[in-house]
């Protein structure tokens, strides 16, 4: 079930001067898609919704949507936010059942670097992808990926396939894909150029 519950008021009028004069109302705009109906403008109380935002559970995740009596399941696919005070200016929210099955990105997010050989040889972790898409039911996205570090020496990499998912989650991208690798730091390059350089010179 969804965690979030998100009320709403339909908005009459659409086009910028109407999103503007909804913020200036202290409101945040936006719209509702999907499904076999027609699109509809909608607001939401902004303090309301900046609260939801704040829990991490609004975007990409299952959502009640309240319009007075009515409820419906739908997905937060994107939230807009204000360059300079982040403040949410708009919102998109795609209709869905609660079984459906749907395809979304999830966070990645990566554990246990101190258990990596090559972090604690000095190696940098770099993030190629820093979420995945997946293909699951709609009321069991996962939170996050968890992708376990340990063990990982210079040179290893993380593939898509390597990705521990729950049950009923499966993968919606290439499993070749390269998700992160451990790569010696420039440090550490220059340090064991110089010992083979040395150790060249000795055998000479």
């Amino acid at each position: 079930m969804a965690d979030i519950v998100l009320n709403v008021e339909v908005r009459e009028s659409t086009g910028t001067g109407s999103a503007r004069a909804a913020r200036r109302a202290g409101l945040v705009p936006g719209v509702l898609y999907g499904g076999d109906k027609a699109p509809v403008a909608v607001t939401a109380v902004a303090k309301d919704f900046r609260k939801a935002l704040h829990t991490g559970k609004l975007l990409g995740h299952l959502v009640t949507l309240k319009n007075g009596s009515e409820t419906q399941s739908v997905i937060a696919k994107v939230i807009d936010t204000h360059p300079v005070t982040d403040e949410p200016t708009h919102f998109d929210l795609y209709r869905v059942d609660q079984h459906q099955q749907i395809t979304i990105a999830v966070a990645l997010h990566f554990a246990n670097g101190e258990e990596s050989p090559g972090l604690k040889r000095g190696g940098t972790l770099n993030v190629v992808w820093h979420e995945v898409q997946v293909s699951c039911h709609a009321d069991e996205i996962p939170e996050e990926v968890v992708i376990d570090l340990t063990g990982l020496d210079i040179g290893a990499s993380v593939h898509v396939s390597d990705l521990k998912l729950p049950k009923g989650v499966t993968a919606a991208m290439d499993g070749d894909v390269v998700v992160a690798t451990v790569a010696a730091a420039s440090a550490q390059m220059s340090a064991d150029a110089a010992e083979d350089a040395a150790a060249e010179g000795g055998e000479a």
